[in-house]
């Protein structure tokens, strides 16, 4: 194979068809060939968080306004979880340049249908 079609293969962007959030990882169909990847680890992706040595996250407190009791002072707990994308989403993938090499998504591209293949 020579290095221009290795190269072609390195990028790639592609339709999620499976995702499974428990193992962060995901697979993708490829429009070009019509052929569906294997499972595709997710890079870990940071979430923000307000305060990273608060436990339990919580929002800031918000001011009330009316002076009704449902609307007075007060904050809720966060739940944060990493990003996974979901199906049917437009999804850019990197391939180690080596024979059967692991996969990886690195992010989700654009809204939903920006991207043509």
């Amino acid at each position: 194979m020579d290095i221009e079609k290795i190269l072609a293969q390195l990028v790639r962007v592609g339709t999620v068809t499976d995702v499974d959030n428990a193992k962060r990882m995901a697979r993708v169909k490829f429009q070009d060939t019509g052929h569906t990847s294997g499972w595709l680890s997710v890079l870990a992706s940071r979430p923000y968080i307000p305060d990273y040595d608060t436990k339990p996250q919580r929002t800031e407190f918000e001011a009330g306004g009316s002076g009704d009791a449902a609307f007075e002072r007060h904050k809720h707990d966060l739940t944060i979880v990493p990003w996974m994308p979901r199906v049917n989403a437009t999804v850019l993938t990197l391939f180690l340049p080596v024979f059967n090499a692991d996969g990886f998504i690195l992010g989700e591209v654009g809204p939903q249908g920006d991207i043509k293949q």
